[in-house]
């Protein structure tokens, strides 16, 4: 069994573990970004994992667990890194329009060449801090770059009325459900299976308090 083989292998395997079913060039697409991220990585360091077996679970693989939350037409992905989990959406998911955030240099200039690269239409990437972004999205994503107060703190003018924030988080951080800023509220918490990782993983469901 070849390297790529073997990779394949273990993201159909998640994919079907987790229930989903995506576009048929979906899993070609994904390792294509596997592929270009571990190229980049020995350069422009953005990723402290190395391993691709590794990356296909703890980015690819946990990217995707939150699929079924992901709702609406509009998707920011604040604090991206090197674009999760929002270039694996893009790809799992098609036709939303994305915008993916990261006030690092590096990073932004690799989410421009994985955008071109892999041709990801309605995908674009803004090197910016987050409290200066401008707009209204239905659904903002955001991998455990922050608490939930200074996420939503620095952010929640981005969220649409009816839309929802999805923090990705490891165990669940009910020490941090107390600093929730006034107008928002905890619409649910969902301990997430990633095939493969035995670290906890949690899901922080959360939208605009009705007034």
């Amino acid at each position: 069994m070849t390297a790529h083989t073997a990779l394949q292998a273990r993201l159909e395997q998640g994919i079907a573990a987790l229930g989903l079913s995506l576009p048929t060039d979906a899993v070609a697409r994904l390792l294509d970004y596997q592929a270009l991220l571990e190229r980049w990585n020995g350069a422009y360091n953005l990723t402290a994992v190395r391993d691709p077996v590794e990356m296909i679970t703890r980015h690819l693989l946990d990217s995707l667990a939150i699929l079924p939350f992901v709702q609406g037409q509009r998707l920011a992905d604040l604090g991206t890194g090197p674009g999760l989990p929002g270039i694996p959406l893009a790809i799992a998911a098609p036709g939303r329009e994305i915008l993916l955030v990261d006030s690092n240099g590096k990073k932004v200039r690799f989410l421009r060449e994985a955008i071109r690269t892999l041709k990801l239409e309605g995908v674009r990437a803004m090197q910016s801090r987050v409290e200066e972004v401008e707009g209204q999205f239905d659904c903002i994503t955001a991998r455990a770059f922050a608490s939930l107060a200074d996420m939503l703190g620095w952010g929640g003018h981005l969220l649409a009325p009816g839309g929802v924030w999805l923090a990705m988080k490891g165990k669940a951080p009910d020490d941090e459900l107390p600093g929730v800023p006034a107008g928002f509220t905890v619409r649910g918490i969902h301990a997430l299976a990633v095939p493969g990782l035995a670290a906890e993983r949690s899901l922080v469901v959360l939208g605009r308090a009705s007034s």
